[in-house]
């Protein structure tokens, strides 16, 4: 009877350890030419668009594993384009990012909650110049299957949308604000493809 009692334990054991082990959040790597931060913000009356060309992250994700998923990401911010080099130029400046004195923008999460169906929200520090500040970014897992290309690996979509004041960054003064020429939200699209071996 013990050896029969021992036997469930151990059973037990390895059931729990194997269900927790195939669970457990993958690591996902990002595909870069199909991955990609967008930001639109006002000028006056015209919409200016534009998107950051050089980042890298790391993405380990699972609905069933949300305590262990995790997404950080660095954007260097020298690489804004926004199909005006001039403009471009402007932005990387004092007057706005001041790239030489701060190159990276980044972003390290903290805790990931699901919000219904699938809508989650990744809440973590992003640092910007010599701010950081907690926010909360809502995002959609827009789907996950075997990859076209390989059927040794998986793909899945992510999707991220939020509205950032630029001023509570540093991102600019306010002088240009103040005249009307730029306003201060910038409506950001985070649109990633990312692919892990299964």
């Amino acid at each position: 009877m013990k050896s029969l009692v021992k036997h469930a334990i151990v059973l037990l054991f390895v059931l729990i350890v194997s269900t927790q082990t195939a669970a457990a959040a993958p690591q996902w790597e990002l595909d870069p030419p199909h991955s990609s931060i967008y930001f639109s913000i006002q000028h006056i009356y015209a919409t200016v668009r534009g998107n950051f060309e050089d980042f890298k992250g790391t993405v380990i994700f699972s609905p069933d594993d949300l305590a262990g998923s995790r997404f950080d990401f660095e954007v260097q911010v020298k690489s804004i384009n926004t199909g005006n080099s001039k403009r471009d130029s402007h932005l990387n400046s004092g007057d706005f990012f001041d790239s030489k004195k701060y190159p990276q923008m980044t972003f390290k999460s903290t805790a990931v909650k699901h919000v219904a169906d699938n809508r989650y929200v990744v809440e973590g520090t992003m640092t910007v110049k010599d701010v950081s500040q907690t926010i909360a970014v809502p995002f959609h897992l827009l789907g996950v299957t075997d990859h076209p290309f390989d059927d040794k690996s998986e793909v899945a979509g992510l999707e991220a949308r939020m509205t950032i004041d630029r001023l509570a960054y540093h991102v600019g003064g306010g002088k240009f604000y103040d005249m009307g020429v730029v306003g201060k939200d910038v409506d950001v699209l985070i649109s990633l493809e990312v692919t892990r071996k299964k």
